[in-house]
């Protein structure tokens, strides 16, 4: 009988423990040569689990960006190791991170990036034609609340409603993994908590790891991890239980 690798290394496998989607080790990234490099990352080691929702905080420059876009395979380190499911991203080629991209991540980033001449329904739809089992535009934006809205176009909608077929549009695909970059940067309070009870209504019933950059330290308080990063590498890792739901926050 062949015995898995914790097994032959005499470890006991715990099926209630979380199971890391991403296993990230001592990964740099360094820009530019000589005097003028910058040290992007440093020496960054993290797990993501499975069905985590994780908030990535820090300032400007402290390398949350660059860390989020290496996961999304948009990036590669300059050292370091990124395994996706014991798939080594840092050893791909670009055939296999663009296929990599399209079948496993969704992206959604500060601007909504809509196609002004599409519908929301026709933005959706975009994603759902080169997925292999994607679900119905109409169902991503009823996923968002948003399925009443699918005749009009972006420039019919509010910042928020545009958020959210954004976001409709990057899980459309059934991902893995949603990648949000500031995704309530440009939004007031009240529109902000929209969006995030959209991303906590993903993250819940569908079960995606969810991982939020943000500069917001509020928006920490509804996630399952909290990473905070400084000058490019992580200064703390917080496992949180209390989590509140985004009605309950307030900044």
């Amino acid at each position: 009988m062949e015995t898995s690798s914790s097994e032959a290394r005499g470890l006991v496998v715990d099926p209630t423990m979380p199971v890391p989607l991403f296993e990230i080790r001592e990964l740099a990234k360094v820009y530019g040569m000589g005097d003028v490099a910058v040290h992007a990352l440093r020496d960054v080691s993290l797990a993501l689990d499975e069905r985590q929702f994780v908030v990535l905080l820090g300032p400007s420059g402290s390398g949350k960006s660059t860390l989020l876009n290496i996961i999304g395979g948009l990036d590669v380190p300059t050292s370091g190791q990124v395994l996706y499911r014991d798939v080594d991203l840092t050893r791909a080629d670009e055939a296999t991170l663009t296929a990599y991209r399209r079948r496993h991540v969704g992206f959604v980033f500060q601007f909504y990036n809509l196609i002004p001449s599409l519908t929301a329904e026709e933005n959706v739809a975009l994603v759902t034609e080169i997925s292999e089992q994607p679900m119905l535009p109409e169902e991503a934006l009823q996923m968002v609340k948003l399925d009443a809205r699918r005749e009009h176009f972006p420039a019919q909608l509010s910042g928020g409603e545009q958020q959210r077929v954004a976001i409709a549009r990057a899980i459309a695909k059934r991902p893995s993994v949603l990648l949000c970059d500031e995704p309530t940067g440009a939004l007031d309070i009240s529109t902000g908590i929209v969006v995030l009870e959209a991303l906590q209504r993903v993250n819940t019933e569908l079960g995606t790891t969810t991982v939020v950059i943000t500069h917001n330290a509020a928006i920490a308080s509804m996630a399952d991890r909290v990473i905070r990063l400084a000058d490019g590498r992580v200064v703390s890792v917080e496992d949180r239980t209390d989590k509140l739901s985004p009605s309950q926050l307030s900044w």
